[in-house]
């Protein structure tokens, strides 16, 4: 019978797993903008630039956790991590983390991760400082171009 660490171990996931990552983001409460920057043509086209990767782990056929990871050539971020309800407190995203980690860390010579994280998610904020992330007092500002994007 396979360990957690067999059965859990993160995956490479690529454009044929699109409507699998949406499903999780929905379940696990994330906001989905599939008319923007979530939809199919824009998810391929930034897996094809080179700077994203996304891993998650399965429970057989079932995503049980995601997490998108890019970086700028000089800081890796851990965006979108998502945990289906039925599978959290596993470590599943502590598994997703490490291997972020060790992917920013020995595959791309990084040294500095960062995650970006709501305020009220008391539950991101505390297994980012268990895996030893500090907060910044930054403040996040955006445009959009369109909405929706």
């Amino acid at each position: 019978m396979p360990t957690d660490s067999e059965l859990f171990a993160p995956c490479d996931l690529g454009p044929a797993d699109y409507a699998d990552i949406l499903d999780l983001w929905r379940r696990a409460g994330l906001p989905v903008r599939a008319e923007g920057r979530d939809a199919p043509e824009a998810f391929a086209r930034q897996l094809a630039g080179g700077a994203q990767r996304v891993i998650g782990v399965r429970n057989e056929e079932t995503l049980a956790a995601v997490a998108v990871l890019t970086h700028d050539g000089r800081k890796g971020w851990i965006n979108r991590m998502a945990v289906d309800p039925m599978y959290r407190r596993r470590g599943l995203a502590q598994r997703l983390i490490a291997e972020a980690e060790r992917w920013f860390r020995e595959d791309l010579g990084l040294e500095v991760y960062a995650a970006l994280i709501e305020q009220h998610n008391s539950a991101s904020l505390a297994l980012f400082a268990r895996a030893g992330y500090r907060p910044f007092d930054i403040v996040y500002m955006s445009k959009r171009l369109r909405s929706g994007a």
